[in-house]
């Protein structure tokens, strides 16, 4: 399990980034359809997820990667699963 990200191996990374991006899946955090071809640091730019973080014991493998928009993934972070917003009901009843 690497823990430090210097570890990790780029020729690896950008293998499984190819990968991945073959089938231009959906954002595995949100679900909506990915733009590939948005700009580097664009909020809605294809980057690759680990679904378990390695921070969390998650392996740098093609297996624990997703398909993720940049501002899905940075908002789900080191977390194991993306914070759904909480949902607003609205009701005509009164107490």
């Amino acid at each position: 399990m690497a823990t430090d990200k210097s570890a990790r191996s780029t020729t690896r990374r950008d293998l499984h980034r190819r990968q991945i991006r073959q089938s231009k899946p959906p954002c595995s955090i949100c679900g909506q359809p990915i733009d590939y071809t948005l700009p580097f640091l664009h909020p809605g730019e294809y980057v690759v997820d680990h679904v378990i973080p390695i921070a969390r014991g998650g392996l740098d493998t093609l297996e624990n990667k997703a398909a993720a928009h940049r501002a899905c993934n940075s908002r789900k972070s080191d977390k194991l699963k993306a914070t759904p917003r909480p949902e607003t009901i609205q009701t005509t009843r009164r107490w």
